[in-house]
């Protein structure tokens, strides 16, 4: 009984280690931006999604540590018989050479290359794709990480954040993945792209352009403007949502007897922004012309 009460207290303390490096929001943005692209990986290489998830969160600190936001490497994976573009920093040795990647996508496709195609773990392939347990300690047992704990870090990231449902999964957004082998190396943080209303959208943050968004996204930056009904020379404030993908004629299904109640500082763009619809449907829908005056309380309708 002893001997559980220690392993449980030291479960926990290796847990809230690396909870101390970044809160719980941006686990899950983390989670929220890659899932496909592990679950891609895991259609093509057998490689259980929650693994290569919770991989990349652990050796990557969600993608905020510097070896990430500066190489897009988000497994930590080192320069042994590697030929292409490398970066240096500190891990069991000081400046030690791991591998650099021009997109996220990079990152996770030579994950999964660098597991299938080793021999010393050729063994974890016998595993079933729903063995999360089987494999993270498979991984520590074949020396993919020194730490002690890797292996049961692995497996409470999976269940802290239900992990083993991406196990599951019958398909995967194609768009997400497409996205993550277009955006290049840069600084900062990937702006997290959220699925609405049969589309794609991001938040602005300060400082954002058309242009930066395109360069971020890999589709171009004056189809966004347009995709969103402004000028390309418009300035994009904090809080937007820019979406990516041409709008839709009317919002979600589940808003077809609902009316949107006008609030303090709406337009009517906005609220077609809000819902994901072109402007000039908006007006449509409810039998408005262009020169309509909006007011607070007004009542519309977005389906």
């Amino acid at each position: 009984m002893r001997k559980n009460i220690l392993l449980i207290a030291l479960l926990l303390m290796a847990v809230a280690a690396h909870a101390q490096l970044r809160p719980n929001m941006a686990y899950q943005t983390y989670i929220n931006q890659y899932k496909d692209l592990a679950i891609e990986q895991m259609k093509r290489y057998h490689i259980p999604a929650s693994i290569t998830m919770a991989q990349g969160l652990l050796e990557s600190r969600a993608g905020l540590s510097d070896l990430a936001r500066r190489s897009n490497n988000h497994f930590g994976i080192k320069c042994h018989g590697w030929t292409g573009a490398t970066a240096y920093a500190d891990d069991d040795a000081t400046q030690e050479c791991f591998r650099a990647y021009s997109t996220v996508f990079d990152s996770y496709e030579d994950h999964s290359r660098f597991l299938s195609q080793q021999p010393r773990y050729r063994s974890l392939f016998n595993l079933s794709i729903t063995d999360y347990k089987g494999w993270a300690r498979g991984l520590k047992a074949c020396g993919y990480a020194t730490s002690p704990h890797y292996a049961d870090n692995l497996i409470i990231i999976i269940e802290l954040y239900d992990l083993s449902r991406l196990d599951r999964a019958k398909d995967f957004n194609r768009f997400i993945v497409d996205h993550s082998s277009k955006v290049k190396t840069q600084e900062g943080v990937l702006h997290p792209i959220t699925i609405y209303n049969k589309n794609y959208y991001i938040i602005a943050r300060e400082g954002d352009t058309w242009k930066s968004i395109g360069q971020e996204i890999g589709i171009s930056w004056r189809k966004i403007a347009k995709y969103n009904e402004r000028d390309k020379k418009d300035k994009i404030f904090p809080g937007e949502r820019i979406y990516l993908k041409k709008k839709r004629s009317k919002a979600e299904k589940r808003f077809k007897k609902y009316y949107h109640t006008v609030k303090p500082g709406e337009s009517m763009y906005s609220i077609a922004q809000l819902y994901g619809i072109k402007l000039k449907n908006l007006y449509s829908i409810n039998s408005l012309s262009p020169d309509y005056q909006i007011y607070v309380g007004a009542r519309l309708k977005v389906y």
